[in-house]
């Protein structure tokens, strides 16, 4: 008969076994027999089924913030706006989604983790409401701002997978839940278009409402809890990511990294929707939200990046997924009067885009395992902030100088990622 040990609300197989599953409050986690720990120490592996739970869940979440980008054209004409002040919803969105980053997500190493996630899960499902139910462009964008601060959802679980991950498997790991988050990103539009053609753009946001609630439900009942780490004041934590920024040379490069990719793919998803509206295209929301299933290879190659990590490839990696971003946005700038190229030029820039992201997340994670919610908070805030940034510039491109404003645009910021990685060291290189 097999031993069994039993502490504090789990039961483990006898560390005589070389791996076992531990039970931890009715949530199943695989268990490392060397450590003989679960739920909250950082050797422990995450089951296949939970990491696959928190891989949608961050992709549901993470979604609602690219609902409204490929109806931007229909959105203006619904509220009777310039194209450029629909262009600005996404900005909107996205501040709130900065604001979330820095306000609510450090609290996943001040408060328990689960009941953080479920609350934040059923305020979205508010704000979605709101979204459904506005009746003018400020008020949606009051509900816009208010989506993007309680989407950060998926930003407390990403952290949260990497620290119930071995140290050896966390590359893998966050790729994984990570691959959830961009499907997320992707299928949003293509979902929301669908919708937004069938039975118009207001039930896009009653059915996600739907959707968060029943996640709320879900995750409530399998996500195991996450012991409190810390014992500081919420204003301590807040300037502890300060600390973070400035004492970790990793952190700080990788942030300039991720802000500069993520401008350029809002500079493209909020400008692209305009360009397909118009001739030679004149698509309708349907097909426009349907460019985002090309982008599917980017999250095909997230568990391919993560691996590089792990393998020790992080810095020359980094600078291929940034060349992809430059061919890119040269291509479609070149001919875009071509929907073959336009198909080409978002598979390029998804895939380095997220190629750079893993490696980004993979190594900053390696830092501080006490700290992975905070350090979320500042490398996430700097990376929506560049994605407001590049969405509100390409807003403003496209409506001085059209899509070759655009595609200026986007190839200047991988050039300026480019020479400053070559400024980097292997040194600085986390795994």
């Amino acid at each position: 008969m097999v031993p069994l040990r039993r502490r504090r609300g789990f039961v483990n197989l006898s560390p005589s076994y070389a791996s076992s599953l531990s039970i931890f409050d009715g949530r199943f986690l695989v268990s490392d027999q060397a450590s003989g720990t679960v739920g909250g120490a950082s050797t422990d592996t995450l089951s296949p089924g939970l990491v696959l739970l928190m891989a949608i869940a961050t992709g549901v979440a993470v979604a609602n913030i690219y609902y409204a980008q490929p109806l931007l054209d229909t959105l203006a004409r619904s509220f009777d706006v310039p194209t450029h002040t629909a262009g600005f919803i996404v900005t909107v969105t996205q501040l709130g989604y900065a604001t979330g980053l820095m306000f609510l997500v450090p609290l996943g190493d001040l408060m328990e983790r689960r009941r953080l996630v479920v609350t934040v899960s059923l305020c979205t499902s508010v704000a979605l409401v709101a979204a459904a139910l506005a009746p003018s462009v400020a008020l949606f964008a009051a509900a816009s701002l208010a989506i993007g601060v309680t989407a950060v959802v998926a930003q407390i679980l990403v952290p949260f997978a990497a620290h119930l991950a071995p140290d050896h498997l966390r590359g893998r790991v966050v790729g994984r839940v990570m691959s959830g988050l961009l499907l997320g990103i992707l299928l949003a539009r293509t979902v929301s278009g669908v919708l937004s053609d069938a039975f118009g753009w207001r039930s896009v946001f009653w059915l996600a409402a739907v959707v968060m609630l029943v996640q709320a439900a879900v995750l409530a009942r399998m996500l195991p809890r996450d012991p409190v780490r810390e014992r500081l004041s919420y204003t301590a934590l807040l300037a502890s990511v300060l600390h973070l920024i400035r004492d970790e040379p990793v952190l700080r490069r990788r942030i300039v990294y991720g802000a500069i990719v993520f401008a350029c793919f809002s500079a493209l998803w909020t400008s692209l929707p305009f360009l397909l509206a118009r001739p030679p295209y004149n698509f309708g929301d349907g097909i426009i939200g349907g460019f985002g299933l090309f982008g599917i290879a980017g999250a095909l190659c997230a568990s391919f990046a993560g691996h590089l990590h792990d393998r020790g490839h992080s810095r020359l990696a980094t600078g291929l997924f940034l060349a992809t971003l430059l061919v890119s946005f040269v291509i479609m700038g070149l001919w875009s009067d071509s929907v073959w190229v336009i198909v080409a030029g978002v598979v390029l820039l998804d895939i380095g885009v997220q190629g750079t992201q893993i490696l980004n997340q993979s190594a900053i994670y390696a830092l501080r395992p006490e700290a992975r919610s905070r350090i979320t908070t500042a490398y996430m805030t700097f990376y929506f902030a560049g994605g407001a940034a590049g969405s509100a510039g390409a807003a403003y491109a496209f409506g001085v100088a059209g899509w070759v404003g655009v595609a200026g645009l986007g190839v200047a910021l991988p050039v300026l990622a480019l020479l400053y990685w070559l400024t980097e060291r292997r040194v600085l290189v986390a795994g």
